[in-house]
C-alpha cells in the first residue's frame, strides 16, 4: 500500500528561490498528477497570457487590481481567484511586495462544465 505523506509549503521558502537564474518570477513548489502549485512574484508589469487550464489565485501579500475578462476588480492579501483556461487576465497597479500562490489544475482546455 501506498503511504501518502503532508507536505507543508511556506511562501518564505518559495520566494527565496525567485527570481530563478533565467529571470523567471515563479517557481513550481509542488506537482501531483494534474496538480501543480506555484508562487508567483511579478514585478513592475504582468505579462502574462492566458493559460491552457484552469488556475486559482490565492494572494499571499500585497494589494492592487486583477483584470479578467474586461472586468478590474482590487486584491489584497487572502483574496481569491478563478481564472477558466484561455481567459486573458493579469495583475495591475501591485507593490513591490506582492505574492500569490498559482494552483493550475486539470486538463487543458480547462474543466468541462
Amino acid at each position: 500500500m501506498q503511504r501518502h505523506t503532508c507536505k507543508r509549503i511556506t511562501p518564505a521558502e518559495i520566494a527565496a528561490k525567485i527570481p530563478a537564474p533565467n529571470g523567471d518570477r515563479f517557481f513550481v513548489a509542488l506537482e501531483r498528477g494534474e496538480l501543480q502549485i506555484e508562487l508567483y512574484m511579478p514585478r513592475e508589469v504582468d505579462d502574462q497570457t492566458p493559460h491552457r487550464r484552469d488556475e486559482c489565485y490565492v494572494i499571499v501579500e500585497g494589494k492592487g487590481k486583477f483584470e479578467m475578462g474586461g472586468e478590474v476588480v482590487p486584491f489584497e492579501a487572502g483574496d481569491f481567484f478563478f481564472v477558466p483556461a484561455g481567459v486573458a487576465h493579469r495583475f495591475v497597479e501591485f507593490g513591490e511586495s506582492m505574492k500569490t500562490w498559482v494552483i493550475f489544475y486539470g486538463p487543458e482546455g480547462g474543466e468541462q462544465v
